[in-house]
Parts: C-alpha cells; structure tokens; sequence
C-alpha cells in the first residue's frame, strides 16, 4: 500500500483536509483490526475447522480488498480496511495453525524457511505493480487484492482439513484427550509474552528507520534506497540462520536469544553511528534478525501448542503481533521525547532487545519445548513407530 500513500493524499486533500492523516492510518488500519480480532479468529478455527474458515476468508480478502477501487470517499475506504483488518486475522491464523497441523517439527522448518526467503522476493513484484499502478490511476493499487479469488480457488481445490492427533498420542500414553480437555494457560500467556516484546523490538527500524538517516544528514529517497538496498537482502540470510540453528538442533530458547541479540545489537549500532558505513552494519545485523524472527516465533509457539487449542493459540500469537507492530511507535516516540533523539531512542531499545535476549534464554530453561521431542522419547520407549 505505500506506493500509494502519496498519490492518495493528493487525490482526497482538495477536499478533505484531514487526508495527510486518514490516508497513512488507512494504511495501517488492518493491523489493529487483526490486533483486535485474532484471538476471535483462533476461536472460530479451533470451534469450526482450518479448511472452511480459510476459503471463506481468503475470498472475502480479495472481494472487500478490492471494494476501495469503486469507491470516492476516504472514511468509506477507511471502513472498508478495517473489515479487510477481519479477513487477514482469520487467514493469518488459520495458516500458521495448518502449518502446524501438516508438518512435525521438522517440516515446519523447513516451510517456515521457504517462506521466509520467498515472501521478500514477491513483496517486492507486488511493490513494482503496485507502483506501476498507481501510475495508472490513484486507487488501481486495489486490483491487485484480486489475485486472492484464484488463490482462493486453489486453496478449495487442494488443501484439506487435517485430522486431530489424538490417536496416535493416546497410544503412546500421551493422554492427549485429557490434556485437550484444558486450555493450556500458562503456555499461551508466555508466548504473547515473547511475542508482544519480539514485535515492539521487531518494528523499531521498520517504522523510524528513516528518521535515523534524517539525523545522519541523509534525506534524499532515492539516496537512501540505493545505500539500503544491499543490507535489506540480509533479511535472506535471517530466513537461512533459522533454518541452519534448527537443523544443528539447536533448542528454540537459542534461536530466541539469537535474533533477540541480532535486533539489539542492530539498533544499538545505528543508535551510536555517526555516518552512513555505521548505518549499513547496523542495519545488516538488524536485517539479520527480523529475518530470523518471525519464523522462530511462529515454530515456537507451533510446537508448544495441543491440536485442540492451535487455533486459540495461533490466534494469541497473531494478536500479540499485531498489537507490538502498534505499540512499537508509541514507545520509541515516547523515548525519543525523553532522549532528545531517534538514535538515543533507537539505542535505549537495542540494549532492551539485547537484555531480553538474555531473559527468555534464561526464562525458557533447558526444558523440552517441543511436543515432537516427547513423542520422540515415547516412541523410542515403546519401541513404536506412529
């Protein structure tokens, strides 16, 4: 949507003058709607099934995504993006449940690593269309919410609704039924713990990012995609270091200390820089990071959660995100405020991200954390393949 912001706020400011604020927030608005509705959607996944619940959302993405191409209000739209907010709630949960439901730990890795590394390659084709569009008319950037009806289409014709694992668990001696029978509180309280404090970390340079440069005297655009176009591909690399701790066992409590300390130590660097060379290191550890991040927390808390309660859970995961992708500006503005500067402030949460990098590798323990290691050692016990 942000090859559009400009166009848009030239389109409704003649005649709303409130544009240059309504527009950027329309931006944004399906985050908080997401923020606001996930843990609804993992009800509804857990309640009602993966597979219908997925086809109805992904349908209605590309039906109400594309409303505001018709439309020449902005509060119309503004609304309008909010119920989009709705339908990526619902797809977003119901597909990292499903990830969870296909694969074991292993599988889930490796998809988690496949997306990681492909979503950065079509989100930049979907910002050439989108500009490209935007070219053509103010509001074009709305077809390309379309695409979702033939993915829609082919998510009727080949996806399919998993089975529960109880069986398989309970001849184990895994008790699965009586673990289903209770919401596992304590878990799901730790992974919104984790996550929220993730994602404010998460967005620190996403959003501020070119208020640092502003400070290091760099304001030209153009200037800054070109020097910030080489350690923007770090976020690959991010996608591999996941895939690779995963793969040399490494437990998630290391992972969670590793993109942690990669965060912090990112934006602790463009906090003290005093030119641009500074900037390009700090961005290529914090790229590193944030490529890392996601997929861990999503495995993470994949692995800690029964099948009964995946959606509920998937759904907390979700929100907490989205509420961290939210109340990440707040708390940076607010240090900035106390500070007297972005990199002061951007330094202050680098050593936040780098202290928690050291609290959950502590707080996780050397525990298992992960349900496929007790089905493991129950296997091995009883001499059972499953």
């Amino acid at each position: 949507m942000f090859p559009a912001v400009g166009a848009m706020i030239g389109h409704f400011a003649p005649t709303d003058p409130s544009a240059a604020t309504k527009v950027p927030s329309m931006v944004t608005a399906p985050g908080l709607a997401i923020a606001v509705t996930a843990l609804f959607m993992g009800l509804l996944v857990d309640k009602f099934g993966r597979r219908k619940l997925l086809l109805i959302s992904t349908f209605s993405y590309g039906i109400i995504g594309v409303i505001p191409f018709f439309l020449e209000d902005l509060d119309w739209i503004y609304a309008s993006r909010l119920m989009l907010g709705f339908s990526e709630a619902a797809i977003l949960t119901t597909v990292n449940t499903l990830i969870a439901d296909y694969w074991a730990e292993e599988g889930r890795r490796r998809w988690l690593t496949l997306q990681g590394m492909v979503g950065p390659a079509l989100s930049s084709i979907m910002i050439f269309f989108a500009g490209t569009l935007t070219a053509w008319r103010w509001n074009g950037i709305f077809l390309l919410y379309l695409l979702a009806i033939p993915i829609a289409i082919a998510m009727w014709r080949y996806m399919y609704e998993p089975e529960s694992d109880a069986t398989v668990r309970r001849n184990l001696g895994m008790d699965e039924d009586a673990d289903a029978s209770a919401f596992p509180w304590q878990t799901v309280i730790s992974i919104a713990v984790l996550t929220l404090f993730s994602s404010a970390i998460y967005y620190v340079f996403i959003v501020n990012g070119s208020v640092v440069w502003e400070e290091l005297g760099i304001d030209d655009p153009e200037s800054i995609g070109q020097i910030t176009a080489l350690p923007s591909l770090f976020i690959l690399a991010g996608a591999g270091l996941f895939w690779l701790l995963g793969r040399k066992g490494c437990s998630f409590r290391v992972q969670v200390a590793t993109f942690l300390s990669l965060l912090g130590a990112g934006l602790a660097v463009m906090g003290l820089t005093t030119n641009w060379q500074g900037m390009i290191a700090g961005m290529a550890l914090q790229q590193t990071g944030a490529g890392m991040a996601i997929p861990t927390l999503i495995a993470w808390a994949q692995s800690r959660l029964p099948f009964a309660h995946r959606g509920r859970g998937m759904g907390v995961w979700t929100a907490t995100f989205f509420f961290g992708q939210f109340s990440s500006p707040l708390v940076v503005s607010a240090l900035r405020g106390q500070l007297g500067s972005m990199q002061a402030a951007f330094l202050a949460m680098g050593l936040i991200g780098l202290a928690g990098a050291v609290v959950f590798f502590l707080a996780l323990g050397r525990k298992r954390e992960t349900s496929e290691e007790h089905l493991v050692e129950a296997v091995a016990e009883k001499g059972q393949v499953p």
